[in-house]
């Protein structure tokens, strides 16, 4: 097709300066045949230029593979352009990582005021019967940072002796509000479920809630053996404890269980290296 559209236009030209009328030279005229085979082959010095004008401008018209290299190249560029997100997705995306952010955020803060794996409780109980046995009255959880997750006041179930009010700090108007033992049972039961449990004198606090829990999962502070040095080998007090190891002056008034629940978790948190790897010891 080149070389077609090539030979009709330099016949032109070459006729053209045969037939010139403005004189100069007239070249003889060349049979068809010869003037046919030499097309292409022999170009005279004076048309060369023209000569590569003319191949050059009609190969840019005709030549497909000029035309696929094009092709390719818009179609890259369209490929290219629908890879890049609209507008609209990257709102989209951008919504996308602000809640995630958000999340992250909230699973730090969960981390702080949430339940974690080692929680600590305290219970405050009253008198029942001829005043002597307990009954619970009100139940506090904090978690390892010490933030309280759990604090609820219990219906007494039978009619309350001693309310105990300077030690307990409990009143009759508290009991009255109070939510009912099953139920503060089962919501217990559900956060102590295979956490690890801190408290002092434990065996007491789960008596009261008819709950019993794995000793493996237990840190007593009333029994490890590091704090009963600082009563030479006697069952401590939690305010001994917490004056003694922690500087703490707790219970100097009326008891308080969140405050008493905090108090063994940072015993425990003072010792948690050592305690538990007694505990591994032993087994």
């Amino acid at each position: 097709m080149i070389a077609e559209a090539v030979n009709n236009k330099v016949n032109k030209l070459l006729s053209n300066k045969l037939t010139n009328p403005t004189g100069g030279e007239q070249k003889k005229d060349v049979p068809a045949s010869k003037k046919d085979a030499n097309i292409g082959l022999r170009i005279p010095g004076s048309n060369w230029q023209m000569f590569k004008t003319l191949v050059t401008e009609t190969s840019n018209e005709t030549n497909p593979s000029d035309i696929q290299v094009k092709r390719k190249k818009r179609n890259r560029k369209r490929t290219q352009s629908s890879k890049e997100p609209a507008p609209k997705q990257q709102i989209q995306v951008q919504q996308q990582a602000a809640k995630t952010e958000t999340k992250e955020n909230e699973k730090k803060e969960e981390s702080n005021t949430g339940l974690t794996k080692v929680v600590a409780m305290d219970c405050e109980m009253v008198g029942i019967g001829d005043g002597t046995d307990s009954m619970v009255a009100r139940v506090s959880i904090v978690n390892r940072h010490g933030y309280c997750v759990y604090d609820k006041y219990v219906k007494p179930t039978e009619k309350v002796k001693d309310y105990r009010t300077a030690v307990s700090g409990i009143q009759p108007h508290h009991l009255e509000t109070g939510q009912d033992f099953k139920v503060v049972q089962k919501e217990v039961a559900e956060i102590l479920r295979g956490r690890t449990l801190v408290g002092h004198a434990l065996h007491n606090d789960l008596a009261v809630l008819f709950l019993s829990h794995p000793k493996r999962f237990q840190r007593d502070t009333s029994r490890y053996k590091v704090f009963r040095k600082v009563t030479k080998g006697n069952t401590p007090s939690l305010k001994k404890l917490a004056s003694e190891l922690l500087g703490l002056d707790i219970q100097s008034a009326e008891h308080d269980s969140i405050e008493d629940a905090r108090a063994t978790m940072q015993l425990y948190q003072l010792f948690r290296k050592k305690w538990e790897n007694d505990i591994r010891t032993k087994r």
